[in-house]
């Protein structure tokens, strides 16, 4: 049967309804005009799953029976003054004077229910009001912090890494406490250099402390090694730990065995370990950046015991040969050769052992995130206790993040696979989102922009911090499944 019509003879089917119109532009230029008649606008909706998740893991309850102060503040209680600092580092204010800028935003003064903050002189006499030991209690309101959103957040984590490193902070006014040593950037100025840990999987901060520009000693090392474990949530069981070589010590060791962890430190050079060097017998290093590698069992003068010792060797090259005057931190070099050498009691390859260890950079970029987004090196005190103080509140805002992230993260059961999202990218996807704060018959409400790309995101996020509930041990999980 043959068909004889012409090609596309057939009707045009009518229109079923009108075409989405795309709006037009705003027209922004030079003549725009511009008032400041806008009621209750702020750019820090984000603090809305912040004091969700703090209300919802009783926080206010913890920092209230935990924190003593002498002085009796009148414009706010002892939480408002805490939670307003520790907002404003959150949000980027790492000086007491810069929380003006924020005095009368809606949302900030919504949650510490107050007209506006105190001035800066308030804030002042209330943090020279606390004692030295309030540095201690922040620790201890972090640690039961933890265990609340492990639990809240289904983290089951039975095996955790315990990454501890120094930094420096060179100081520009007349702080107490402040000591010329190592500080390789500003060569003699005087700085402090305190000790932070972090839990590898979570970028958690753990334990830490503000010290003086001295070194740390053996003993203040295995201490905050013991504090460190102590501070671990009751369902780990197995501990590693990694420590460049300022922790090469024994009264390190003895504090990793002593919590029944397995290490990894790196060595200090010293001519008698440079001669078992000389001495051992090497062999191609295959699976490493290295030209050798080599083991031995070595007692250091006056540990208690022999350990594993594992090292790797690179061959200089010519330039490097002509160049004897450069300085080596990490690596400790010969006439011919640079060394890398570790202590450890793991008995695994030596390959793994060093690709272990060489995984610890991430916890320099964590100290260099929490001295750059959450102001851990804003000293603003002449005090050396009242910057101590200040110091674990700065990390107290760096650890909210964390935990926000650890309640957005995305339903996955290995923390191998858990991405870290800094504080400086957090604010801006987050926290710095234009907002309305509304009041109707007594009710209050924000509203948010339908143009904000995240939405999506931000609703899970608040439906996962509404659901946490108490529950008969400890906070009901409100994701599945477990992160182990």
């Amino acid at each position: 049967m043959v068909t004889d019509r012409k090609k596309n003879s057939g009707k045009t089917p009518e229109k079923q309804g009108a075409e989405h119109l795309a709006a037009e532009p705003n027209k922004i230029n030079a003549s725009t005009p511009y008032d400041f008649d806008g009621r209750n606008l702020t750019p820090y909706g984000g603090l809305l799953p912040v004091i969700t998740m703090l209300e919802k893991l009783g926080f206010e309850s913890l920092v209230t029976e935990t924190l003593t102060s002498k002085r009796i503040p009148r414009v706010m209680d002892l939480y408002g003054f805490v939670l307003a600092i520790v907002l404003g580092l959150y949000i980027g204010f790492s000086r007491l004077n810069q929380l003006r800028f924020i005095a009368r935003d809606p949302i900030l003064t919504g949650i510490l229910r107050v007209g506006r903050l105190p001035v800066q002189s308030t804030f002042w006499r209330f943090v020279n009001g606390l004692h030295r030991n309030v540095a201690r209690q922040l620790l201890t309101v972090m640690r039961t912090m933890r265990e609340r959103v492990w639990a809240a957040a289904n983290v089951k984590l039975e095996t955790v890494t315990l990454d501890t490193d120094t930094t420096v902070h060179t100081l520009y006014g007349q702080q107490m406490g402040g000591r010329k040593g190592y500080n390789p950037k500003n060569k003699g100025k005087k700085s402090y250099q305190p000790i932070l840990t972090f839990i590898a999987e979570t970028r958690e901060y753990v334990w830490g402390e503000l010290r003086n520009g001295d070194r740390p000693d053996g003993k203040q090392i295995g201490q905050h090694i013991r504090n460190v474990c102590a501070a671990l949530p009751a369902g780990v069981n197995r501990i590693y730990g990694r420590a460049d070589s300022g922790f090469y010590c024994q009264d390190a060791v003895e504090a990793y065995e002593a919590c029944n962890a397995r290490f990894v430190i790196s060595a200090r050079k010293t001519s008698r370990l440079v001669e078992l060097l000389q001495q051992a017998e090497w062999k191609p290093s295959k699976e490493t950046d290295a030209d050798m590698e080599c083991e031995f069992r070595y007692q250091p003068q006056g540990w208690s015991k022999q350990y594993r010792f594992v090292a790797l060797r690179y061959e200089k090259t010519r330039e490097e040969v002509a160049e004897e005057e450069s300085e080596q931190y990490q690596l400790f070099e010969t006439s011919r050769y640079k060394y890398r050498v570790f202590v450890t009691d793991m008995d695994d390859p030596i390959s793994f052992v060093v690709w272990f260890y060489n995984q610890r950079g991430g916890a320099e970029n964590l100290i260099k995130e929490a001295n750059n987004d959450a102001g851990l090196t804003a000293h603003p005190s002449a005090r050396f206790d009242v910057n101590g103080n200040h110091f674990q509140l700065a990390m107290l805002a760096y650890n909210l993040n964390c935990w926000l992230m650890l309640f957005n993260r995305e339903p996955q059961a290995d923390a191998t696979e858990l991405r870290h999202t800094t504080l400086a990218t957090s604010r801006l996807r987050f926290l710095f989102v234009a907002a309305k704060i509304w009041r109707h018959a007594g009710r209050t409400g924000v509203h948010y922009s339908d143009h904000y790309e995240e939405k999506g995101v931000f609703e899970r996020l608040m439906n996962r911090l509404r659901n946490i509930m108490p529950g008969a041990q400890g906070y009901t999980p409100v994701m599945t499944p477990a992160l182990r």
